[in-house]
């Protein structure tokens, strides 16, 4: 995974999903200020719902300290429209079906589901600069409370 101190490879794109539309965007163009990116595995899930409804309850805190939310996952856009207008996500939700996120983050990991092993984005969370520098890393999410996780991990940053 990668750490604090190196930069993320940014010249890939995505399909987001803010404020009730879809569009294709250079991963770079997201960051116009430092932002925070939460990986997730998949909408409509417990601990998913769990994370993005903990992101939620706090994403205009976020924002009013400065940072950008960017929850990635591999769902498909229509699946992240949807999923945005239930849980009332007010952030951006990125369809990232190739992990691309995770491939420049150096985060895919090998999992295992039924006894059969894959290869997949790592959930974890990564604060980074305007310029893709990463400034933090929680590379195990906490499900419950990842608001507060994230916002210990920028408290460190100020």
């Amino acid at each position: 995974m990668i750490s604090p101190g190196k930069k993320l490879k940014t010249n890939f794109k995505l399909t987001i999903v803010a404020g009730g539309v879809a569009q294709e965007v250079a991963f770079k163009d997201l960051l116009t200020r430092r932002t925070i990116v939460s990986v997730y595995m998949k909408n409509n899930t417990g601990s998913c719902d769990k994370q993005n409804d903990s992101l939620a309850a706090h994403a205009a805190e976020f924002a009013e300290a400065g940072y950008t939310l960017v929850a990635v996952s591999r769902d498909t856009p229509g699946s992240h429209l949807k999923y945005a207008a239930k849980k009332k996500i007010t952030y951006s939700l990125a369809s990232d079906p190739g992990d691309l996120f995770a491939q420049a983050a150096d985060a895919v990991v090998e999992k295992s589901m039924y006894g059969k092993k894959y290869f997949g984005p790592a959930r974890a969370a990564f604060v980074l600069g305007s310029d893709g520098t990463v400034l933090a890393v929680a590379e195990k999410v906490d499900t419950a409370d990842h608001a507060a996780q994230l916002k210990a991990l920028i408290a460190g940053l100020k």
